[in-house]
């Protein structure tokens, strides 16, 4: 193992390297923002209801979170080169596909598609920038690598609208493909691929039953959080989610280290406190998407570009600070970042409590993104490299693929718990905000002391 991860690293080419890798998970961070932008014009073209927008959405993340644990398997066991360029190949296609629809049906075909793609190129991007950088320089590249994130999701929805108006929402889907045939290009003369080929095959019942359950559970909870509520038909998904991740937990145990997620790695306390900090954090950061703009545009009158906008400073702010952040927590560790980032971001929660029936977006708002901004800077870079530490080099692409898989899964955890902030009206639905927004505050204030209590102060890869 140490044989393949030095010839990684002795690549004559990082800065490509790192390109290919910001160029095809840019197609998740873009896909993941611009398409919110279009559900209007969809809806008027396909002639599609609330519900069934709804869809265009979930079944992109359906896929997405189900499939991410396999796909970082797959990766470190067919080679995280060929997983990037077969998973990047399927978003372009699906791309089309979607731009191409002339049916709802085959739109959400399209987009479900996309998912499978991003699921599979995702891990292998991330998995790729950890072995082909180590200490300082992974911080850095991992820094730059969130930070392109931020901003291409930041410039989604801008570039969307543009399209929208000018050509049409079909157009929103046609911007993947430049990004994709340079990352699909650049993999292939500059990348090298590091399959283990020692690995043992790929664990087909661990991954069915992983996608099976992380399935389940998304399905549970976007069909709880959506009008119909929290049916017994949502609820069974719910359950069917967790036996089915108990019979996951049972495959692996048994598998050992033959497992897509061996269970030794959760052995390690750096590994618990990651991922318990990434299902809070990502939790309170994904209610914050949901209710902000909610509450804005139904207690205080704002139209939806205003509303959506107002988010754009914590993508502005994640862009400049992120590399930096990376080159800190390269040099000192994550342990320090990663107690201080949501410690600053559940202040920034508490500012948000500002907000009411009246709110002024400079005084109100503004002074609340830019804290959780700072915050998640100081969490989100040092986090994935803490996560690509905190294992052995084999399990790189397994890790960040489970550790992605929890961010959403957390995200889709608190947006189900909304529902009775999003029914509510006038005073009533302030107060839920203000309820839901400190519950965020106390998950964060949770995942400081999952960082500091369980992180060893200086973990070296």
């Amino acid at each position: 193992m140490v044989g393949l991860a030095m010839a990684v690293r002795e690549t004559q080419y990082p800065n490509w390297v790192l390109a290919t890798c910001i160029l095809a998970s840019s197609l998740a961070f873009v896909d993941s923002s611009v398409t919110n932008v279009g559900l209007p014009a969809i809806g008027k073209s396909l002639q599609a209801g609330g519900a069934d927008l709804s869809w265009v959405i979930n079944a992109y993340l359906l896929p997405l979170s189900a499939l991410l644990l396999l796909g970082g398997a797959a990766g470190d066991r067919y080679g995280r080169k060929r997983l990037l360029v077969w998973g990047t190949a399927l978003f372009a296609i699906a791309s089309i596909a979607c731009a191409a629809a002339p049916t709802m049906a085959l739109l959400l075909t399209g987009r479900a598609l996309q998912g499978i793609g991003a699921a599979v190129l995702m891990p292998s991007s991330l998995a790729i920038l950890g072995a082909s950088f180590s200490g300082e320089a992974r911080g850095r590249a991992i820094g730059i690598w969130a930070s392109v994130g931020a901003m291409m999701a930041a410039a989604g929805p801008v570039l969307g609208g543009w399209l929208i108006d000018a050509v049409g929402w079909r157009a929103i889907f046609l911007i993947n493909l430049p990004l994709a045939a340079g990352a699909i290009v650049l993999a292939s003369i500059y990348v090298i691929d590091a399959r283990d080929k020692d690995r043992p095959a790929l664990d087909i019942p661990g991954g069915l039953l992983a996608t099976a359950a992380l399935g389940a559970l998304t399905w549970g909870l976007t069909v709880g959080s959506g009008r119909t509520g929290w049916t017994p038909l949502a609820m069974a998904g719910v359950a069917a989610g967790v036996l089915l991740l108990l019979a996951f937990v049972g495959i692996e145990k048994r598998r050992g280290e033959r497992a897509m997620m061996p269970l030794a790695m959760f052995g390690s306390s750096s590994f618990i406190g990651l991922t318990l900090l990434t299902l809070l954090l990502y939790g309170a950061l994904g209610a914050l998407v949901v209710l902000v703009p909610y509450v804005l545009i139904r207690a205080s009158d704002y139209n939806g570009t205003q509303a959506g906008s107002a988010l754009v400073p914590v993508a502005i702010v994640l862009a400049l600070a992120s590399p930096t952040m990376g080159r800190l927590a390269g040099r000192i560790g994550a342990r320090a970042p990663l107690t201080i980032g949501p410690l600053v971001v559940a202040g920034g929660f508490l500012l948000v409590l500002r907000m009411g029936a009246r709110t002024d977006y400079w005084t109100d708002v503004l002074p609340a993104m830019l804290a959780i901004a700072l915050g998640m800077s100081g969490a989100v870079a040092p986090l994935t490299t803490a996560v690509l530490g905190a294992v052995d080099a084999r399990h790189t692409g397994s890790a960040s693929g489970f550790n992605s898989a929890i961010a959403r899964t957390g995200g889709l955890i608190a947006t189900a718990l909304l529902g009775g902030v999003l029914g509510a009206e006038g005073p009533a639905l302030i107060g839920g905000f203000h309820a839901a927004i400190i519950a965020c505050a106390i998950a964060c204030v949770a995942a400081s002391a999952a960082a500091f209590f369980l992180i060893p102060a200086r973990q070296e890869k």
